[in-house]
């Protein structure tokens, strides 16, 4: 079949890097890709947000398949503007992207089927902010209402700071939603959890740590992600099992109930302490950097999962997993989260021959044959060997090798797993 993946970044490039290994492919496509993804499909032009002009693509191209990577175009309708228009398409409805579209929405239906999260607030003035607020501990933790691009949640240390930044957010910082809602700080370690649905069934589709914060020993400001290694070594067969009875299946039971049933890839962040979890935040699709772990690992065809997702027939299936660990460190460019420079050049990049070992792009742009930087994170360094010591100290030397004046990466990604 012919497939098109929807993104640019190293999610939708280990995406296609997946599905590329299906024996159920006959030709894929990336709309609009970058050059990463150039090397092993054909790129199409075409805005992310037009899904008209999407539409026309996919007829053009006789694509019998859309996978949709980025929660965007999903928390803006384009699974239902597809399916409207009978075209095969992989991510939940625009009424159930509202797990990761609205923390309100993801909040409340915690309250509603108990399960388990951080205390919050729904602020709706200003005025309301300081009367909760003086009855909370810091540090507190604010958060836009919808989609903020990673900068919609702040860890406020000071109890000024949280009314100043609610007060910004009522304001309109953010263009999707003036929304605010405020929660407790929760303590812990950090995991992501992934599955696949199709309404009804579900399969885990992967384990992994994230890494946030900009600095080493992770200090600094929060990012989209400084690398990642999957399988996390926190989630055991009892905490896993806690995860899906007091997580999971409420969650997909919750949302049929509430008459949008959820199908797709559900990432669930969540906070791990004393051995119980609690759930930070949903995402309505694949993490990045985790991703690119998570497809290096999984043995599985992807695109058959996908498949059976949208036939309903998952609960034959079995997922497989790699027993090697696998680790992606990510270059950014220097400055990131903050302010930095595009448009650097790129030399010295390898050829990604070895399927264990890639170079995933982020946030690259071919011009005039050179390679330049896109973005503020830029390539992910993805290597899966026997131990994460050395697939780190081989992500290490791919990117060390790089002719690059602007990179910044940390060389501690996995510390706490390799100490």
């Amino acid at each position: 079949m012919n497939v098109c993946v929807i993104g640019s970044g190293g999610r939708e490039h280990a995406l296609c890097y997946k599905i590329k290994q299906s024996k159920k492919l006959k030709k894929l496509f990336c709309l609009p890709g970058n050059p990463g993804t150039a090397k092993i499909c054909e790129n199409l032009a075409v805005d992310i947000s037009d899904f008209n002009q999407i539409y026309i693509s996919i007829l053009e191209k006789k694509i019998d398949l859309v996978i949709v990577g980025p929660e965007v175009p999903l928390v803006n309708g384009i699974v239902d503007f597809l399916s409207e228009k009978k075209i095969k398409v992989f991510g939940p409805s625009k009424q159930a992207s509202r797990l990761e579209g609205s923390k309100i929405f993801m909040k409340n239906l915690c309250k509603k089927f108990e399960i388990p999260s951080a205390k919050y607030f729904e602020i709706k003035s200003l005025e309301e902010a300081i009367k909760v607020i003086d009855t909370m501990n810091v540090p507190i933790v604010v958060k836009s209402d919808g989609l903020a691009a990673g900068k919609g949640v702040t860890i406020c240390q000071t109890k000024e700071e949280a009314i100043n930044d609610i007060n910004n957010i009522l304001k309109g910082k953010f263009s999707s939603s003036n929304k605010v809602i405020v929660e407790e700080f929760l303590e812990g370690e950090e995991v992501s959890y992934f599955i696949i649905t199709d309404g009804k069934n579900f399969k885990q589709i992967g384990t992994a740590q994230d890494h946030k914060k900009i600095g080493e020993n992770d200090i600094g400001l929060n990012t989209g992600g400084m690398g990642a290694y999957s399988p996390s070594l926190i989630i055991d067969k009892n905490l896993e099992e806690k995860i899906i009875r007091k997580i999971i299946i409420p969650t997909i039971n919750g949302m049929e109930k509430l008459g949008c049933p959820y199908k797709g890839i559900l990432y669930a962040g969540l906070m791990i302490l004393n051995n119980e979890p609690k759930l930070i935040e949903y995402n309505i699709r694949f993490g990045d950097p985790e991703c690119q772990v998570l497809m290096m690992r999984l043995e599985d065809d992807l695109l058959d999962l996908i498949i059976s997702s949208i036939e309903g027939s998952l609960d034959s299936k079995k997922t497989k997993w790699s027993k090697d660990p696998c680790i992606t460190i990510v270059a950014a460019s220097k400055g990131y989260p903050e302010s930095f420079e595009k448009f650097k050049e790129i030399k010295n990049l390898p050829n990604n021959q070895e399927k264990n070992i890639q170079i995933f792009h982020a946030g690259t742009t071919e011009k005039n044959g050179k390679i330049l930087s896109n973005g503020g994170r830029v390539l992910n360094a993805t290597v899966m060997l026997s131990d994460l010591k050395s697939s780190r100290k081989k992500a290490l030397e791919l990117l060390d090798d790089l002719e690059w004046e602007d990179k910044y990466y940390r060389r501690d990604i996995g510390w706490r797993a390799i100490k």
